[in-house]
C-alpha cells in the first residue's frame, strides 16, 4: 500500500481491516457444507431457525403463566438454534454483515434490503414482549419479580434474534442454487 492509498482515519484503517479479516473467513467457508447449498436445504435451515426461535419464544410465555418445566424445551429449542444458525450463515456465505467493499451493486442492494427487514422485524416483534414486561409491572405488582423478568427476557431474547438473523436467513432463503461444476 502506498502512502496515497493508505487509509487515514480510524474509520477508514477498521474498514480496511474489516475487508480483510472478512475475505480470509470466505475462503475459509467457501467449501464448507456443500450438500447444504441447495435452495431445497437452506430453505429447511431457516426454517429450523425460524421453528427454534418460536418454541423460544412460546417457552418465555409459558413461562409467563407460571409453567416453569416450558424452560426446558426452551433450552432445548435453543441448542437446536445455535447451530442451525451458523449453517445458516455458512451457506449463505455470510452476506448479511458483509463489508460494502467486498460486495457487487446487486449483492449490496440484496443485503440492504434484507437489513431492513430484519430491523422491522426487531422492531415489530419486540413490541409484545416489551409490553409485557410494562404492563405486568404496572397492572400486576403483586405478581412473581423473578417469573415475569425471566418470561419477558426469553421473550425479548427470542424476538431480538429473530430480527437479528432475519438479514441471513432471508438471503439464504432467496439465492439461486449455485452452479454446478463442470
Amino acid at each position: 500500500m502506498t502512502a496515497a492509498t493508505e487509509p487515514k482515519t480510524l474509520l477508514q484503517r477498521y474498514e480496511a481491516y474489516r475487508v480483510r479479516r472478512w475475505l480470509v473467513r470466505e475462503k475459509q467457508i467457501a467449501g464448507m457444507l456443500p450438500g447444504w447449498r441447495t435452495t431445497r436445504r437452506r430453505r429447511a435451515l431457516v426454517i429450523t431457525v425460524i421453528a427454534s426461535l418460536v418454541l423460544v419464544f412460546a417457552a418465555g410465555v409459558l413461562c409467563a403463566f407460571g409453567l416453569e418445566w416450558a424452560a426446558l424445551p426452551g433450552g432445548a429449542a435453543a441448542l437446536i438454534f445455535l447451530p442451525s444458525w451458523i449453517m445458516v450463515r455458512i451457506v449463505a456465505d455470510s452476506q448479511d454483515n458483509a463489508p460494502a467493499d467486498t460486495l457487487d451493486e446487486l449483492e449490496f442492494a440484496q443485503r440492504e434490503t434484507a437489513r431492513s427487514l430484519g430491523l422491522t422485524v426487531t422492531q415489530v416483534l419486540s413490541v409484545f414482549p416489551m409490553m409485557y414486561l410494562v404492563w405486568s409491572g404496572a397492572l400486576f405488582p403483586e405478581a412473581d419479580a423473578f417469573r415475569t423478568a425471566y418470561a419477558g427476557g426469553v421473550m425479548i431474547l427470542a424476538t431480538l434474534l429473530a430480527g437479528g438473523c432475519t438479514p441471513a436467513m432471508v438471503l439464504a432463503w432467496t439465492r439461486p442454487d449455485p452452479d454446478p461444476e463442470i
